[in-house]
């Protein structure tokens, strides 16, 4: 699965940018995946791991990111947006497609495999609670580019600015449609 796609010098070193690694892993360039996997998993796992408290579903979803990112970095625009912003909303997504997955159970516990269990982060209730109620139902409800920067913000937990730099439009912008979507959400919830 990792051997290359392509028989080329690698272009890429420890000194690469993130966009530079993205656009080798694009060209088929292993190397440049190790890299971002390197410089990315540790960071991505903490984080998630803050969500999640099952670290199967964690380990899951990196791993998954990674697939996802040989798979797909031809996808990432270098416009501009923060690579590590754009990693993270995959892994993000990863985490919540593993949890929905089969064999998963979102509340209560979750077995381990040591047969111990634990118990549901506070991210995994309230990611839960927004999938399946009124929010939910409203943020599904919103156009594409409000619902963008509200998942974005608000469950990506990105700023702004970052925010803006993922979705490629100005932070200005970024702003304006966050407190649109916020004033649409008040209303689609009163």
């Amino acid at each position: 699965m990792w051997a290359k796609r392509t028989t080329p010098e690698d272009p890429v070193s420890e000194a690469s940018g993130d966009a530079t690694l993205l656009r080798a892993v694009a060209a088929g360039h292993v190397d440049a995946l190790r890299l971002l996997h390197g410089r990315h998993a540790p960071w991505l796992r903490a984080r998630l791991a803050r969500r999640c408290a099952d670290p199967d579903v964690v380990d899951a979803a990196v791993q998954d990111t990674f697939l996802t990112v040989w798979k797909d970095a031809h996808r990432y625009h270098d416009t501009g947006a923060d690579p590590a912003a754009w990693i993270w909303t995959i892994a993000v997504r990863r985490m919540i497609s593993v949890l929905r997955g089969p064999g998963h159970r979102w509340l209560g516990t979750a077995a381990t495999t040591a047969g111990e269990t634990v118990a549901p982060s506070p991210e995994e209730l309230v990611l839960l609670r927004i999938e399946h109620g009124d929010l939910g139902d409203a943020l599904n409800r919103l156009s594409p580019e409000l619902r963008a920067v509200i998942q974005a913000t608000a469950l990506d937990g990105l700023t702004v600015r970052e925010a803006a730099r993922l979705l490629g439009v100005p932070e200005g912008t970024a702003k304006t449609r966050l407190m649109r979507a916020r004033a649409r959400l008040r209303e689609l919830l009163a």
